[in-house]
């Protein structure tokens, strides 16, 4: 009766210890490589929701597009087969139409609106409209605002932008942005370096970190601050793993992955100064005060686009604006 009872109460510890010991591991996929922005927010995220788990949560970052592209990171997001990914707003356009708002030119005056936007009621909104599409939107993290580069010659005015080349996202609105600028825009997906070396392609748009850690500053001679969007990233995780977590865990990971965000954009904002005058010493020619009103004038009709004609974008679009005025 004694061994019985004894094996009984072995059996009984070894399962809870196994249950506490259990580990839940994070596959959250990033297409850039360490250095780069959204890296570094999964790095914070990775610190944060390991140290205040106790390690129940392990996460494991595959970055370079080791896993593909930001849209096939999205798709596999979708089946569940990775469980987070951190990744630019532009991709998400092809599977939920609202997150087009976002990107609309010349949105967003500076890094204060968009954070009471994105962090308020209204981006609140978008995160929840990505859950019909498989999703669990998290937070957002950022890119920065975009700037223009090229090989060919100064942009001061879109008179100056004619005829480029210009990659952009796998994106509707950005597509439509550099059309209406005059640019010939050529979706291509990251990275593109040998493309801008090759001269396959003239020009780009990114921020400023972008130039820093690729190195465009080697094959790209000018830039001008165009600010034309703030581009964003969404941190999401699958909604098909997420509603396999329980509350407890559920907010733990909302909390980690929203200071990470915080964290991140902080971080990238404060080097933007030194950033600039890098590239100026690297030998980029940079226009820091292009033709802003020339710029908004060519993009000004883009919200009666049929990209924004579904009822729910343009009425998240409409708010949005207005609420930025």
């Amino acid at each position: 009766m004694k061994t019985r009872l004894a094996f009984t109460l072995a059996v009984t510890l070894l399962f809870f210890s196994s249950n506490a010991l259990a580990v839940t591991k994070i596959k959250l996929g990033v297409a850039t490589k360490p250095g780069s922005a959204q890296n570094i927010a999964a790095e914070k995220f990775k610190e944060l929701i390991e140290q205040r788990s106790n390690k129940k949560f392990e996460v494991k970052i595959y970055h370079s597009a080791s896993l593909g592209n930001e849209t096939e990171i999205l798709q596999q997001v979708q089946m569940g087969t990775i469980q987070m990914a951190i990744i630019t707003g532009g991709p998400f356009d092809t599977f939920d139409p609202i997150t087009r708002v976002v990107n609309y030119p010349f949105l967003f005056k500076d890094n204060a609106q968009a954070d009471k936007i994105l962090d308020g009621p209204l981006g609140a909104q978008v995160l929840k409209s990505l859950e019909s599409s498989g999703f669990k939107g998290l937070s957002f993290s950022e890119n920065g605002f975009r700037n223009l580069t090229n090989s060919k010659r100064p942009v001061k005015s879109p008179d100056d932008i004619r005829g480029l080349k210009v990659r952009v996202m796998a994106s509707a609105i950005h597509k439509a942005i550099w059309k209406a600028l005059g640019a010939n825009p050529t979706p291509m997906p990251w990275p593109i370096y040998t493309e801008l070396e090759q001269k396959v392609i003239d020009g780009q748009e990114n921020p400023l970190w972008v130039m820093e850690v690729y190195k465009f500053y080697e094959i790209q001679k000018y830039m001008t601050l165009s600010r034309h969007v703030y581009s964003y990233h969404i941190d999401v995780a699958s909604l098909k793993w997420w509603k396999t977590l329980d509350k407890t865990d559920q907010d733990m990971i909302q909390k980690a992955i929203y200071e990470a965000a915080v964290y991140q954009r902080n971080d990238n904002r404060s080097k933007d100064a030194d950033r600039l005058t890098l590239l100026k010493e690297k030998g980029m020619q940079i226009v820091e005060n292009p033709d802003i009103d020339a710029f908004r004038a060519k993009v000004a009709d883009l919200k009666d686009m049929n990209i924004y004609k579904d009822p729910k974008v343009q009425d998240m679009l409409l708010k949005i604006m207005e609420a930025v005025k």
